[in-house]
């Protein structure tokens, strides 16, 4: 009888699965654009329903047909600039910051997540751009605009541009204002999402590694590993499946394309009876293809593509979007 062999169980890719350190993603590289505008946004996961539109791409299988896709709903209401931060470079050429500025009128709301200065001793009108390689916004979101009983969280976000001079008068004109999603993201645009997803807590290895349980006639434990390594090296390697933490870990999708962008009040996205465990949407919203990682009300970071798809994707229009009610009814 030939040997039985198979592959390993669960990817080695995302090791380690340890919990993430904070719940707000930050993104380390930035796509390289032109426009001066945000490269990123932040909102708050709303739920899922599904839409019918027409594939308007030539030579498909499904051409000018109604074609179903699940989408994902996220509430993206204005974020407000608090700060700018000025980098520079160090002997080895790394980024530093140099300085910072942050606006004289900041919202109470925001000192729930940081200590806010009783003065603001920097001026804008003060900064000079020697050695500065790089400008970046400081944003804090607003959840109490959508009521939504959440501490504002903080982050920071690139500005596309061709120099420094462009990316300093944009950040200028910005400084202690909102900004909207729709000044960011465009309709039929492709975007990278991360997020921190569902956390499941410890768990054994049949659930966290897929590992097939023994059979009727094994006396002891079944949901348990044949062996856990060989006997030389005679230790137990990072490669064997064992339990720990399943979930709560820091994950990037990319290339997710944008179907609609709205607003609560007009143009309604509420199914009937709310989202589960979140509610209505009543401001800004996001509508993009497929799922994205984390329950409702989790915060979820934008960015533009950094890696967008050669294929085109065309469609002629959407045609219907459910608003049934999710509540299992």
């Amino acid at each position: 009888m030939p040997r039985r062999t198979a592959p390993r169980r669960g990817s080695l890719a995302f090791y380690p699965r340890k919990r993430a350190k904070r719940i707000v993603p930050r993104f380390r590289k930035w796509p390289q654009v032109d426009d001066t505008i945000p490269l990123g946004f932040y909102g708050y996961k709303a739920g899922m329903t599904h839409i019918l539109y027409t594939d308007a791409r030539k030579r498909t299988p499904t051409s000018g047909r109604e074609v179903f896709s699940p989408v994902t709903v996220i509430e993206t209401p204005p974020i407000f600039v608090y700060g700018i931060r000025f980098y520079g470079t160090d002997h080895l050429g790394r980024k530093k910051t140099l300085t910072e500025v942050w606006a004289e009128k900041l919202p109470k709301h925001l000192k729930r997540r940081i200590t806010l200065p009783d003065k603001v001793e920097h001026s804008i009108e003060n900064v000079s751009l020697d050695g500065v390689v790089d400008v970046r916004l400081l944003i804090s979101t607003q959840p109490w605009l959508i009521k939504l009983k959440k501490t504002p969280d903080v982050a920071e976000i690139a500005i596309g541009g061709k120099n420094v001079e462009e990316k300093f008068n944009f950040a200028k004109e910005k400084l202690g204002k909102e900004i909207r999603v729709s000044e960011v993201l465009k309709e039929g645009e492709w975007i990278d999402v991360k997020a921190v997803t569902k956390g499941k807590g410890f768990q054994g290895v049949v659930k966290r590694f897929g590992v097939f349980e023994f059979g009727h006639k094994k006396e002891k434990t079944k949901r348990a590993v044949g062996s856990i390594g060989p006997w030389h090296p005679p230790k137990v390697m990072w490669t064997i499946p064992r339990a720990g933490q399943m979930g709560f870990h820091t994950r990037t999708e990319y290339n997710k394309y944008i179907f609609i962008i709205g607003n609560g009040e007009e143009k309604p996205i509420t199914p009937k009876g709310g989202f589960l465990r979140y509610g209505e949407v009543k401001s800004d919203y996001v509508v993009v293809k497929g799922s994205v990682p984390g329950p409702a009300k989790r915060i979820i970071g934008m960015r533009k593509a950094i890696r967008p798809p050669r294929r085109t994707f065309e469609i002629g229009g959407i045609t219907y979007i459910s608003l049934s009610s999710k509540q299992g009814a």
